[in-house]
């Protein structure tokens, strides 16, 4: 089993793998840069080197970038798409120069134009962005919420199909599919959510499970993470999200930084509930 968190990148991109190393990690998930600024420092080489050698020496892999909170690619508004666009430009060189193979992306909100304008703006942009030769760029599927898009398993499959060949996958976020409606923390539930992703997306672009429990209620659109087995997908919910298909991807957590639980336990947590021993 691939198990990891989203780390810090604080100090030099390259301290993430000495994080995610003391973690006990075997994937792992950054930002690059900022997550809350259009514009970004330049890496500097040193940091590439450095980074490029603790990954191959430390055997952690795959590595994950996730894009920044602000970009929004269904955008109707010139300038947030435009902005939105080179962002993902720029995060695919900076992911090549690391040796990154993958790009999970938030897919956007049409803020009122409509699912049709905002699906035609996010092809528009994943097809000006992707490319055959760089990291594979992995949709995420949302909680739904407001006018947020990709919530349905069958809208990533239209948006991957639209784009074709092998630049677009698929990030499957637990907490997220929780609170869209999908009845993933009961066994018959999750099976039918299983068969959703075999009919839609298909499991050969299923790339990365985010292993996340919920704070909000099946069906609720709340997009609030919560630690592992503590929310309303449950230890049981876990229980059966590990013994299905989904424990053959990589798992990482974006569980909360508080005083309930670190993200080591979080980790033997899983390893618990998968039935794995570790000792």
């Amino acid at each position: 089993m691939k198990l990891g968190f989203h780390v810090s990148i604080s100090g030099s991109i390259d301290l993430s793998l000495d994080r995610a190393t003391r973690l006990g990690c075997t994937t792992f998930q950054i930002f690059t840069r900022n997550p809350r600024a259009w514009r970004t420092k330049p890496l500097q080489l040193r940091e590439i080197k450095s980074f490029r050698r603790k990954h191959r020496e430390s055997k952690i892999n795959p590595v994950f970038s996730h894009m920044p909170y602000i970009q929004n690619l269904a955008s109707p508004k010139d300038d947030i798409f435009e902005k939105s666009v080179d962002a993902l430009i720029e995060e695919i060189d900076r992911c090549n120069k690391l040796g990154i193979r993958y790009i999970v992306t938030h897919i956007g909100s049409h803020t009122g134009s409509g699912v049709v304008k905002g699906k035609n703006r996010l092809i528009q942009a994943l097809g000006r962005a992707a490319d055959e030769e760089g990291p594979m760029i992995l949709l995420e599927n949302s909680s739904g919420s407001g006018d947020q898009m990709g919530s349905k398993l069958g809208e990533l499959a239209e948006i991957a199909k639209a784009i074709g060949g092998t630049r677009i996958g698929i990030s499957f976020d637990t907490c997220h599919a929780f609170t869209a409606g999908y009845d993933i923390a009961s066994k018959e539930g999750l099976n039918e959510t299983m068969r959703e992703i075999t009919r839609t997306v298909g499991f050969s672009r299923l790339k990365l499970v985010h292993l996340n429990d919920s704070l909000g209620e099946l069906g609720s659109r709340i997009d609030h993470h919560e630690h592992i087995g503590l929310g309303k997908i449950g230890q049981d919910g876990f229980r059966n999200i590990l013994a299905s298909q989904l424990i053959k991807r990589p798992l990482i957590m974006e569980t909360p930084v508080d005083d309930k639980r670190s993200d080591i336990d979080n980790m033997e947590k899983v390893y618990e509930l998968a039935g794995i021993n570790r000792q």
